[in-house]
C-alpha cells in the first residue's frame, strides 16, 4: 500500500507540474535575475576604470608632465555608469522578490490543496498505518520548509550560475592566464561540496523523519492530555518527548554540522588562489600588460566566483532539507487513493436490504473473517453483541466500503456495493459512534453538517428527537453556542446527543449505531431509546450495543466472537438456545442483580 520513495527527477517533474501554471510570474522573476546578475559582473570592471583612472592621473602629476590633473570629468561619467547600473541592480532584485513570492506562495497554495484533497480519498487503512501528527507534520512543516527553500535558494542558485558564467567571461577578457589559475577553484569547490553533500543527505532525511515524529508525540499527549494527568504519567510523557526530541536534536545537529563544513572549505581554498592570482597580477601591473584597475578586478571576480559556490555550500543544508521535505510530499500525493467509480443508483428508490454472503475479510494477510452469512430486510433493527475486538466494528466498516472484502460479497437491494459509487453508497447512511466528533462552529452548524441544505425547523426538529433541545434552549446563545475546537465546552453525553441528532437530520436509509448511547446517563438512555426508536421505523439499522438489555426489541441478534457469527436469531430464540448469547445475557443480568 506504501508508495515507494520518489527520486529526485520524479519530485522535481512533480513539482513543476503545480509551478506550470505561475510560469509566467517565474520567467519574469528569472529575467530580472539575469539583469541582476548582468549588472552585478560588469560593476567592478567600471570600479577598477576609476581605479585606473586615478593611478594615470597622480602618475602624471608625480611625474610633472605638463598639465596633469585629476580628470573630474572622466571620473563622474565613470561614477554615473556606475549609478546607472546599482540602480538597474536594486530595481530588478525588487521585481525579482515580487514575481518570485508570488508564483512560488501560489504554487505552495494549490500543493496545500492538493494534499488536502487527497488526505480526504485516502482509504482508512493509510491512517490506521500512520501517526496523524506524521501526516500534519507533511502538510504543514514539509510544505514551509519547501517553501522557503524555493523562496531563498532558487533566484540564489540561478544567480550563482549566471554570476559564475558572466564572471568567467569577464576574467578571460582581463587576462586569460590568471583566468586559468584561478579556475583551480572550480574543481576543488565541487569536490569538497559532493563530499560532504553525499554523507549529510542521510542525515537530512532522518532530521524530517524525526520532524515528523515529533509531531506525532506532541499531537498524542495533548490528545491524551486528561489522561495523563489522571495516571500521573506526567513523568512518562516528558520521558517519551525528550527521547524524540534527542533524537531529532542529535540527526539536525549531524546534518548541519556536516554540510557547514562545505563552506569554511571553499573559503580557504578561494584564499589560497586570489594569493596566487595576486602575486601573478603584480608581474603582469609591472610589465605593464595589466592596469592596476583590471587587476583590482580581477580579484574582485575571484570573489565573485567564490561567492556563488560559498552560497550553494551554504544553502546545500537548506536544499537537501528540501529534498527530503519534497519526498515526503509528492510520495503521500503518489499514494494509492480509494477507488470512487461505480454505479450511482437512484437512492430514493433504495429500499435497504442487507446481506452479507460468504464474506471473509483480513486486515492483514491472516482471515479474521471466514465465511460470515446473514440477511436483513427493509425496516429491520439488526444488533451486533460481542466481546471487545471480536469484529464487531469491523462489520460495518465493510458495508460502508471503508474496507473491502476478501471473499464473498456484501449486497445492498441486490447491488454488489463493491459495484457502486463509494459516496452514492455512504450516502444511504447515518453514523454515530462511541467516539464523538464535532468541530469548532455553532451548534446549528454541527447538527446541520449532517444535511448541509436543511432548514432551521429541521435542525430544530433533530435535535428534539434526539432529546438534546431543552439542554441547547438553557445556553445563553442557543443554537448559536460556540463549540471550541477540542469540543471540551459541552460534556460528553451532550456531545453524543448533538452526533445523534445530527445522523437523524440526514434521514438515512441506513442508521448505524455503534455504542451510540454508551456517554450517556441511564435515564437520558432511556429518553434516547424511545427518540430511536422512532427514527430507526422504516428504515434498516445496525446497533453495536455491549447493554444487551437495549437490544431485546431487535429484529436480528449477530453474536460475533473472533471475527465469524456464532449465532443469530431474535433474542428469546438466543436464549432459548442456551448458547454464548444467554451466557452473555445472564452475566450482564447477574451483575446488575449485584
Amino acid at each position: 500500500m506504501n508508495a515507494k520513495k520518489l527520486t529526485f527527477r520524479q519530485c522535481l517533474k512533480e513539482l513543476l507540474k503545480y509551478v506550470k501554471p505561475y510560469r509566467l510570474k517565474l520567467g519574469i522573476a528569472l529575467g530580472m535575475v539575469v539583469v541582476s546578475n548582468i549588472t552585478y559582473t560588469l560593476n567592478p570592471l567600471m570600479e577598477g576604470k576609476i581605479t585606473t583612472q586615478l593611478a594615470s592621473d597622480a602618475a602624471g602629476i608625480l611625474e610633472g608632465t605638463p598639465g596633469a590633473h585629476v580628470q573630474f570629468d572622466i571620473l563622474f561619467r565613470i561614477m554615473g555608469v556606475l549609478l546607472i547600473l546599482y540602480l538597474i541592480k536594486t530595481v530588478s532584485q525588487i521585481f525579482t522578490a515580487f514575481f518570485l513570492t508570488d508564483a512560488i506562495q501560489q504554487t505552495m497554495h494549490d500543493i496545500r490543496n492538493a494534499l488536502q484533497k487527497k488526505i480526504q480519498r485516502l482509504p482508512v487503512k493509510y491512517f490506521d498505518d500512520r501517526a496523524f501528527g506524521d501526516i500534519l507534520s507533511t502538510v504543514t512543516n514539509d510544505v514551509d520548509t519547501l517553501s522557503n527553500a524555493l523562496q531563498q535558494t532558487l533566484t540564489r542558485v540561478l544567480s550563482a550560475v549566471l554570476t559564475f558564467v558572466f564572471v568567467i567571461s569577464m576574467m578571460l577578457y582581463v587576462n586569460v592566464y590568471m583566468t586559468l589559475a584561478a579556475l583551480v577553484i572550480i574543481p576543488l569547490s565541487i569536490l569538497i561540496t559532493r563530499v560532504f553533500v553525499k554523507r549529510s543527505q542521510k542525515m537530512f532525511d532522518m532530521q524530517q523523519k524525526t520532524v515528523g515524529e515529533l509531531n506525532g508525540t506532541i499531537t498524542e499527549q495533548y490528545g491524551g492530555f486528561n489522561e495523563i494527568l489522571l495516571f500521573n504519567r506526567q513523568g512518562a510523557a516528558i520521558q517519551t518527548f525528550n527521547d524524540v526530541n534527542e533524537r531529532m536534536a542529535s540527526s539536525a545537529f549531524r546534518a548541519q554540522f556536516v554540510s557547514s563544513l562545505i563552506s569554511p572549505f571553499v573559503s580557504l581554498v578561494t584564499y589560497l588562489t586570489i594569493g596566487t592570482v595576486a602575486v601573478m597580477g603584480c608581474f603582469f601591473v609591472i610589465g605593464g600588460t595589466l592596469a592596476v584597475g583590471e587587476l583590482q578586478a580581477f580579484i574582485r571576480y575571484i570573489w565573485q566566483i567564490n561567492d556563488p559556490l560559498s552560497q550553494v555550500s551554504q544553502l546545500s543544508s537548506q536544499m537537501q532539507a528540501s529534498f527530503s521535505a519534497m519526498n515526503r510530499i509528492f510520495t503521500l500525493l503518489s499514494e494509492e487513493e480509494e477507488l470512487r467509480d461505480g454505479i450511482s443508483p437512484d437512492l430514493e428508490t433504495m429500499k435497504g436490504n442487507v446481506s452479507f454472503e460468504h464474506v471473509q475479510f483480513g486486515y492483514e494477510e491472516e482471515l479474521l473473517m471466514h465465511d460470515v452469512n446473514f440477511q436483513v430486510k427493509s425496516g429491520q433493527m439488526v444488533a451486533i453483541v460481542g466481546p471487545t475486538g471480536a469484529g464487531k466494528t469491523t462489520l460495518m466498516n465493510l458495508l460502508l466500503r471503508f474496507y473491502d472484502v476478501k471473499g464473498g460479497s456484501i449486497k445492498i437491494d441486490g447491488i454488489d456495493i463493491r459495484d457502486m459509487n463509494r459516496e452514492d453508497l455512504r450516502r444511504l447512511f447515518s453514523l454515530v459512534l462511541q467516539d464523538t466528533w464535532l468541530f469548532s462552529g455553532s451548534i446549528y452548524d454541527n447538527i446541520r453538517y449532517g444535511k448541509l441544505t436543511a432548514r432551521k425547523d429541521k435542525v430544530i426538529d433533530a435535535a428534539k428527537m434526539a432529546n438534546v433541545h431543552h439542554y441547547i434552549r438553557t445556553l445563553s446563545q442557543g443554537y448559536d453556542s460556540f463549540i471550541n475546537e477540542e469540543a471540551n465546552n459541552i460534556s460528553q453525553g451532550e456531545k453524543q446527543l448533538l452526533t445523534i441528532a445530527r445522523a437523524i437530520l440526514k434521514d438515512p436509509k441506513i442508521l448505524i449505531l455503534d455504542e451510540a448511547t454508551s456517554s450517556v446517563d441511564t435515564r437520558l438512555e432511556k429518553r434516547l431509546q424511545e427518540a430511536m426508536h422512532k427514527v430507526m421505523e422504516g428504515r434498516t439499522s445496525f446497533v453495536i450495543a455491549h447493554r444487551l438489555s437495549t437490544i431485546r426489541n431487535a429484529d436480528l441478534i449477530l453474536v460475533v466472537e473472533n471475527g465469524d457469527i456464532m449465532e443469530q436469531g431474535t433474542h428469546e430464540e438466543l436464549l432459548a438456545k442456551g448458547g454464548v448469547y444467554a451466557k452473555l445475557y445472564r452475566s450482564q443480568f447477574a451483575d446488575q442483580v449485584e
